[in-house]
């Protein structure tokens, strides 16, 4: 019985890394013609030109990120003309916090917390820009969030069109969406689309055969030999093909290896998976929830309160709860509900009746939704 259990100091990971959120795998496969794309619109950069603009689009867990920064480690490694900056705009979501990133990157540090006007974070960038005669690639990932915060004309404007007030400069963008919902024609204004003209790269989700090559690969890489048999393998692909999130599944054998540890167990059991999966599954709730504001969970909460004493609610008897209980506005509660919508978090629909009337579902369990709302 002994041999069959782990001791104190051992472990059924070979590499935990793998199974990070934001691991860059060395071999990426099955994304080879969306990256010949993205590497052809980025290539003017590299002959000191500016790059062309791009739109990343696709699901959530089908690859954008990962492309992105793939391609951004080759320029590092290659060139110092052309300067690549991710920004991931569920954190940076205002125009001063993302030039504030891209200033980090040009000079090594953050401008003053205090003091600091954006006029003077954007000059002193575009300085920096004419001095070293460097070309900027900025990525916007989960770009969708401007959006949600009416910010993405402000911060696609300033970058366009920086050769306007400062000549020399030049700078690309990747917008990279994952709201399939969202119709940058017309989420941009005139004054932007006219220098904006993106290239659309569309990342469909993987097949059942890509999602099982991925995986094994991240098991092979990441996992001591022997600790995961083929059946409980197939039972974690299917799981990751219900959720449609390759994320949830990579997170998912991350889980189950760590409950089959805390069992001092050398083999992944069903348990250990079916046990993981119950976490796993709330993946995009949990990294939603966290990016929110205070104003906007407070919001989510009581959707979620709504909830459950009835599944579908109508709009407009929402609001007349919500503002009886927190002096909300009309226009605010509409902007975050559709926000929720753009989320994933709930489904706004219409329903005709007398007149035309927004009935809204939550997309999760709501006793989920305000477990992780606290």
């Amino acid at each position: 019985m002994k041999k069959s259990l782990l001791m104190w100091d051992e472990t059924l990971f070979r590499d935990p890394e793998v199974f990070e959120i934001d691991y860059v795998p060395e071999q990426f496969n099955h994304r080879e013609s969306q990256m010949r794309e993205l590497a052809f619109q980025i290539r003017p950069g590299l002959r000191g030109g500016r790059p062309l603009n791009t739109i990343c689009r696709g699901l959530p867990g089908t690859g954008k990120t990962t492309s992105v920064r793939k391609l951004f480690e080759e320029i590092e490694e290659t060139t110092k003309k052309l300067v690549p900056i991710y920004i991931n705009c569920q954190i940076d979501n205002t125009k001063f916090a993302i030039f504030s990133q891209i200033y980090r990157k040009l000079s090594g540090h953050l401008p003053p917390a205090s003091g600091t006007s954006f006029k003077q974070v954007f000059d002193a960038i575009a300085r920096m820009l004419q001095k070293e005669e460097v070309v900027l690639l900025v990525a916007l990932d989960d770009a969708n969030y401007l959006m949600y915060e009416n910010e993405m004309n402000k911060v696609l404007y300033t970058l366009l069109r920086s050769h306007e007030a400062y000549p020399g400069t030049r700078i690309g963008v990747i917008v990279i969406i994952s709201d399939l919902d969202v119709d940058m024609t017309r989420q941009v204004d005139a004054r932007v689309s006219s220098v904006f003209r993106p290239s659309d790269i569309y990342f469909p989700p993987y097949s059942e055969d890509e999602v099982r090559t991925i995986m094994k690969e991240r098991v092979m890489q990441g996992l001591f030999h022997g600790c995961l048999n083929e059946e409980m393998f197939d039972l974690v692909v299917g799981q990751t093909l219900k959720s449609g999130d390759l994320r949830v599944g990579i997170d998912l054998l991350k889980r189950a290896a760590l409950n089959a540890e805390k069992q001092a167990r050398r083999v992944i059991e069903r348990e250990d998976i079916c046990g993981a999966y119950t976490i796993s599954r709330y993946l995009h709730l949990q990294y939603s929830v966290r990016t929110l504001k205070d104003e906007e969970k407070n919001l989510l909460k009581i959707l979620a309160e709504l909830s459950m004493k009835e599944s579908e609610m109508n709009a407009g008897e929402v609001f007349k709860s919500v503002k009886e209980g927190t002096g909300l506005g009309y226009t605010r509660f509409y902007e975050m509900v559709k926000k929720f919508d753009g989320m994933r978090l709930i489904n706004l629909q219409y329903r005709d009746g007398k007149g035309r009337t927004r009935v809204i579902s939550l997309r999760y369990d709501p006793a989920k939704i305000i477990e992780y709302l606290s």
